[in-house]
């Protein structure tokens, strides 16, 4: 683990100023796939960095080019088969070989401005969850010397910049202001992690076959394990061409890959403004655990009520009662896997009543310095929460505790009749 600490929910500007006792060990992995000229540029570009040469291990990862770049001695290669576009599987494939403390992840056509490593590791050598994006602008670079000084020749060059990313990181502060959407201001061709947190949060993923998606994929991973997201802003490393998005708008085939894409994060990332209206997510957004009850009618009272508030929650009940819900693919005695969100409530209660409260708490936990909500005997706790609680042995986020709702636990008669009537 880098030699450091975390900070209080997204706080990185309370590390404005601080420097690391030293310079870290900085790993970064340039994917690449059939990009020699460009390549060459961006690793003549490294080559001037700020950062020691001695503490930075380059390593180009090849996407199974027809012939292998050509890379100076001192610059590792890793190389894989040729199966389409497996951007994610590179940097990967890069990432195990890395030995640093920090991973800087670019493109091999996405060119660094001399401070842009120095810069990009501050944060993850001195807050271990730290995940930093820089600054990507783009230039036409085509046609100039790979060696020509890319703060100068980028500006003298320059292309629009993405106005939805410019926009987002204006609106958050840089990120400090993250959310559980945020994940969308991630991009991996100006990344940079402790080498610790990728390993934690584990790598990107491979079933992403097609451009993009995959950053994103892992930035939400990564903002549920506890990541403390940043935006260096002045950290630059210029894109040598325009951006993606900017290009053959009326595609058909570069609008059917953003569907594609699109469809894949619905299924994997299932907070609301990702996930489908209607349709369910492979992955559960929220989680409720209901501990016990005194008989299936107050077992019933509690998961419809509580249902009836969060529709797209996934409940675990006491196995003895998982034949009562038999029918709702959302209520099971298996426990769910990892959630943004779990509701955790001890007895049975009816939780109609405390509606909009339970609704507030689990859109608000982990978001800014909130981890955790209480109401009455509920415990409503983010997974940004009980990351770091398990990481550091601390609370590193606040508690807000609701005035009494009044919720009394369900007896073993809850008037189950009138409840379903109405008239109770």
């Amino acid at each position: 683990m880098v030699n450091g600490r975390s900070v209080p929910g997204n706080r990185w500007d309370l590390l404005d100023g601080a420097e690391p006792a030293e310079p870290p060990a900085v790993s970064v992995v340039v994917v690449h796939y059939r990009q020699q000229a460009e390549l060459d540029r961006t690793l003549a570009a490294l080559r001037r960095q700020t950062h020691p040469a001695g503490r930075t291990q380059i390593i180009v990862a090849d996407d199974g080019s027809p012939e292998p770049p050509r890379v100076p001695a001192e610059v590792e290669l890793v190389r894989q088969a040729d199966e389409g576009f497996r951007a994610a599987a590179a940097r990967n494939l890069g990432a195990a070989a890395a030995t640093g403390d920090v991973l800087c992840f670019l493109d091999a056509d996405t060119v660094p401005e001399p401070t842009y490593l120095e810069r990009m590791s501050r944060l993850p050598a001195l807050a271990p969850e730290a995940v930093v994006v820089g600054r990507r602008r783009h230039a036409d670079l085509a046609g100039l010397p790979v060696d020509a000084p890319v703060e100068t020749a980028g500006p003298a060059a320059e292309l629009p910049e993405p106005q939805w990313l410019r926009d987002g990181y204006r609106q958050s502060r840089d990120l400090l202001d993250a959310d559980d959407r945020s994940y969308r201001y991630v991009i991996s061709a100006a990344l940079a992690c402790s080498r610790w947190f990728f390993e934690r949060v584990g790598g990107f993923d491979e079933t992403f076959r097609v451009y993009g998606g995959e950053d994103w994929e892992w930035a939400y991973r990564a903002w549920l394990a506890g990541a403390v997201l940043a935006h260096a802003a002045d950290a630059v490393a210029w894109h040598d061409g325009p951006d993606w998005a900017g290009r053959d708008l009326d595609d058909p085939e570069r609008r059917a890959r953003k569907d594609a894409e699109t469809l894949l994060l619905a299924d994997r990332i299932p907070v609301a403004g990702s996930r489908g209206h209607g349709v369910r997510s492979a992955g559960a957004d929220v989680v409720v655990r209901l501990g016990s009850a005194p008989s299936a009618a107050a077992a019933y009272v509690c998961v419809d009520s509580l249902l009836a508030v969060l529709p797209s929650a996934r409940v675990n009940v006491p196995g003895e009662f998982s034949d009562l819900f038999e029918a709702d693919e959302r209520v099971s005695s298996v426990p769910s896997a990892s959630a943004r969100v779990v509701v955790d409530v001890p007895v049975a209660v009816r939780a109609d009543g405390v509606a909009k409260e339970l609704q507030d708490a689990v859109a608000s936990v982990g978001v800014g310095t909130l981890g955790t909500a209480v109401l009455g005997d509920i415990r409503i706790d983010s997974a940004r929460a009980r990351a770091r609680r398990a990481t550091w042995g601390e609370e590193l986020f606040e508690t807000r505790v609701y005035a009494d709702p009044g919720l009394a636990p369900l007896g073993a008669d809850p008037g189950l009749a009138g409840y379903l009537g109405g008239w109770a």
